[in-house]
């Protein structure tokens, strides 16, 4: 009979990336501060995290030994990080007998290293060979032939406790969902790690979803070397279904209750953890609290679990100075005042003041907190002079309206009062244009993540009616709609998550507009259209792309289209997916007075895309076709 071993469940903290995760950050800052050539030499520079050298890396010239490994990419690079033997070979005084008893270690060190990659029978071999009496050569060769994989042949996944016997829909699918999402697959070679990632991923989605004290029970991996072949079995105790019950808030001091129980939008039901979390996430991004923590009592009745809710306030005043750069505005100077609960009004107040090369913003705006349906009040004005096409407009808005946020829906209605200059080459017809208009807008999004998509699309729609104001009042009507999709390029063959995203996605984006007016109208140019810029046509400058007017200069218009294709590729390093990708893209654009005139303009080009900690940073080197020329475009973080 074959000689069979369990493996141990135990999952090697080597197999981890080594790198610190936000060092590259540190480069990006630096190059920002010396410009783009900067950037491109910081990024074209090799990676050196640490001064210190890995343990596999060339001895020195008075090192007590040197040994060389011999074997496939994936297993040396295993071995040169974690082969004990290596720890001392810088060691001066070490003696023959302590390295003959080290490298008669080293073969059964190797073979247990090599085994966590799924190689149960390699051939390893030390040259010269070590037999524990006489002088120990100090010039050392490890050979590693690891023969053949090994493959799953089998995979059981038991499930005890109530999920087991709950005829409940829901609990159905999620035993159908975690048996199909099983990480590990047969055919599927086996690892250590791959092993304790199927474990891991299988007890999280147990536990995310009804059974949050779920617990992995029994694991074991049953190895033939001889035929190669592992058989896996787990048990995942589901523990009992919870549903959640009231709300038990601590950390308030000048809020009240109302406004956590109105932003967590918690109600009685069973347990989800991705509902907890997004309920955490908005406490967060309200802006009244700087911390918060959302958890479950396990304690008591499952029936009804009291949900706990930490928070920690924000002070009721911020004051907050800001400096940063974008390829488009380029340096950028802020600062921003902040009261979270103006006295008598119990509203918020944020005013703002930003310096940039092409804009002077002033904004000041008020909202009251959420009312049970999830509704707010808001007033809010802008003041701006900025640089549209070729011309320096300065506009002034008064906004009034309301505003709801669910996911995956946001709503809005308001009124909206512009004034702003008319952008005209004639210099004896400058005026400025006052318009009223009602508005309402809304978007939908449905990605698969907030700030790295990998897959989904989002809509956004915006409507408006009414009028100019002065001697002749002349109506219009406005309307803007975009959209943004992530296409996974997967094969379809291939059901491991992990295997699908590592082919990359295509990126795609649409927007267009239109004024509907009399030709004679004339509207504030605030309204018009301008495009180009890093989130627009890349390789033209920011709202550069407008109308030409007679004399050469650009004025906005009435009708615009736009579109994107960009294909995303994540960049391996070792073998394993890195936060880098690499993009090719190519935009289209045009803007016009009417349909017929739209011309488009072309800029294509390539990329790099970083998941920092902040949000994706884009980097884009992007070719004008109209203009002829190359131009850098940054940013950073994903909005829609």
């Amino acid at each position: 009979m074959a000689h069979r071993r369990a493996v141990d469940d135990k999952l090697l903290q080597t197999q981890g990336l080594t790198e610190p995760q936000y060092a590259p950050m540190k480069a990006i800052l630096a190059a920002l501060l010396i410009g783009p050539l900067g950037l491109l030499t910081t990024l074209a520079q090799p990676y050196a995290p640490d001064a210190t050298p890995p343990i596999g890396s060339p001895a020195k010239e008075d090192a007590a030994f040197t040994l060389a490994i011999n074997a496939p990419d994936d297993v040396r690079n295993l071995l040169e990080r974690n082969l004990d033997v290596l720890r001392y070979r810088n060691l001066s005084d070490l003696s023959d007998s302590e390295l003959a008893r080290l490298l008669l270690a080293a073969e059964q060190d190797a073979r247990n290293l090599v085994a966590t990659l799924g190689y149960f029978s390699p051939t390893i071999t030390v040259d010269p060979s070590v037999s524990g009496r006489g002088t120990v050569s100090r010039s050392l060769q490890l050979s590693v032939e690891p023969g053949d994989p090994t493959v799953v042949s089998d995979v059981q996944i038991t499930f005890t406790g109530p999920i087991e016997n709950d005829a409940n829909a829901d609990a159905a699918a999620q035993r159908l969902r975690i048996t199909r999402d099983w990480a590990l697959e047969t055919n599927q070679r086996f690892s250590q790690t791959r092993w304790a990632t199927a474990k891991q991923q299988a007890l999280l989605q147990l536990s995310a979803q009804s059974y949050p004290t779920a617990r992995l029970t029994e694991s074991q991996a049953d190895i033939d070397p001889v035929t190669r072949r592992a058989r896996l079995s787990i048990t995942l105790d589901s523990g009992p279904r919870y549903r959640l019950g009231p709300l038990v808030i601590t950390g308030l001091n000048h809020f009240d209750t109302d406004i956590v129980r109105r932003l967590v939008r918690l109600t009685p039901g069973d347990y989800d953890q991705t509902q907890l979390v997004a309920a955490q996430q908005r406490l967060t991004d309200s802006g009244y609290f700087d911390s918060a923590f959302i958890s479950i009592d396990t304690t008591g009745d499952p029936s009804v679990a009291p949900v706990l809710i930490q928070v920690r306030e924000a002070k009721l005043q911020k004051l907050v100075l800001g400096v940063g750069a974008s390829t488009d505005t380029g340096a950028r100077l802020s600062i921003e005042h902040a009261h979270h609960k103006i006295p008598y009004l119990d509203w918020r107040g944020v005013n703002k003041l930003v310096l940039a090369r092409d804009a002077t913003t002033l904004t000041s705006e008020f909202t009251s907190h959420p009312n049970d349906d999830h509704w707010r009040w808001s007033v809010g004005t802008v003041i701006q002079q900025q640089t549209l096409g070729s011309f320096l407009v300065s506009s002034q808005s008064l906004r009034i309206g309301r505003s709801r946020s669910t996911e995956p829906l946001d709503n809005d209605y308001y009124l909206q009062y512009d004034r702003a200059d008319a952008a005209t080459s004639d210099t004896t017809a400058q005026a400025v244009v006052e318009a009223l208009s009602a508005n309402y807008a809304f978007t939908v999004r449905h990605f698969d993540h907030p700030q790295f998509p990998h897959t989904g699309w989002g809509l956004g729609v915006a409507l408006g009616a009414g009028t100019t104001l002065g001697v002749q009042s002349m109506p219009y009507g406005r309307v803007l709609a975009r959209w943004r999709g992530y296409l996974p390029l997967d094969d379809s063959s291939v059901t491991a998550p992990r295997s699908r995203a590592s082919r990359g996605r295509l990126a795609l984006r649409a927007q267009t507009g239109a004024l509907l007016a009399a030709p004679s109208t004339e509207l504030p140019s605030t309204q018009l259209f301008f495009i180009g810029g890093d989130n627009s046509v890349r390789g033209y400058g920011y709202q550069d792309l407008g109308v030409p007017l007679p004399d050469g200069q650009i004025s906005g218009g009435r009708t615009m289209l736009l579109g994107s294709v960009e294909w995303q590729h994540p960049i391996r390093v070792a073998g394993r997916a890195s936060d880098w990708e690499s993009t090719l893209f190519i935009d289209a654009g045009a803007v016009a007075n009417s349909a017929s005139e739209l011309r488009p303009r072309v800029g294509l080009g390539l990329g790099a895309r970083w998941k920092s900690p902040v949000g994706p940073l884009q980097i884009d080197l992007a070719y004008g076709v109209d203009v002829q020329r190359l131009r850098l475009h940054m940013n950073v973080g994903f909005n829609f």
